[in-house]
C-alpha cells in the first residue's frame, strides 16, 4: 500500500512540476514580448557593471581585512549585507530571477562598501562637512561639527575607541558609535 501511494505522490509531483514549466514558459514568453526594444539594447551596458562590482567586492573585503587590524577596527561582516531571497518569489520568472539577485548584489555591496568607507573616514577625519550634502551614512550624525577644533581633538578619540568598542556587524556597530558620542 505504501509503495503505491508513494508512486502516486511521485506522479502527483511530476505533474505539478511540469504545470510549473509550462506556466513559468508562458510568463517568460508574456514578459519578452512586453519588455520595450530599449530594455533589451541596454542589457550590455547595465550588466557590465558586473565587472566593476566584482573589483570593488574584492577590493573593499581586502582593504578592511589589511587596514581595519592594524587600526584596532573589527571587520564588517560581509555575508550581512547581502539579501539573497527574491530568486524564491515564485511569481518571478527566470530573467526577473537574474536582474533581482544582480540589483540584490549591487546594492548591498555599494552599501558595504558605503560602511567601510564610514569607519575610515571616521577613524582618520570624523569631521562634518561645512555644507549640505545628500543623506549621509550612519555614522556621521557623531561626528564632530565643521569647523569645531577643540571638539575634533577632544572626540577623536573616543570616537575610534568607539569603532574598536563596536560589536560585529552592521547595525550593532552603528548602536555602539552613537552610544560612545552621546558619552562624549
Amino acid at each position: 500500500m505504501t509503495t503505491h501511494v508513494d508512486r502516486m505522490v511521485r506522479a502527483i509531483r511530476d505533474v505539478e512540476s511540469e504545470l510549473a514549466q509550462q506556466v513559468d514558459a508562458q510568463r517568460l514568453v508574456a514578459f519578452l514580448r512586453q519588455a520595450r526594444p530599449i530594455h533589451f539594447l541596454l542589457i550590455p551596458v547595465i550588466y557590465s557593471l558586473l565587472v566593476p562590482l566584482v573589483l570593488l567586492d574584492a577590493w573593499m573585503t581586502l582593504y578592511q581585512w589589511c587596514c581595519f587590524p592594524a587600526y584596532g577596527i573589527p571587520r564588517l561582516r560581509r555575508g550581512a549585507y547581502f539579501v539573497m531571497d527574491r530568486h524564491k518569489l515564485a511569481y518571478l520568472n527566470a530573467i526577473e530571477k537574474v536582474h533581482c539577485t544582480y540589483c540584490s548584489y549591487a546594492t548591498g555591496l555599494v552599501t558595504y562598501a558605503r560602511d567601510i568607507a564610514a569607519q575610515t573616514e571616521q577613524y582618520w577625519c570624523p569631521i562634518k562637512h561645512g555644507r549640505a550634502i545628500p543623506p549621509p551614512h550612519a555614522l556621521y550624525h557623531a561626528f564632530v561639527d565643521y569647523g569645531d577644533a577643540i571638539g575634533y581633538h577632544r572626540d577623536l578619540p573616543a570616537l575610534r575607541q568607539a569603532l574598536r568598542d563596536a560589536r560585529p556587524g552592521r547595525h550593532g556597530r552603528e548602536m555602539a558609535l552613537r552610544e560612545n558620542r552621546k558619552a562624549v
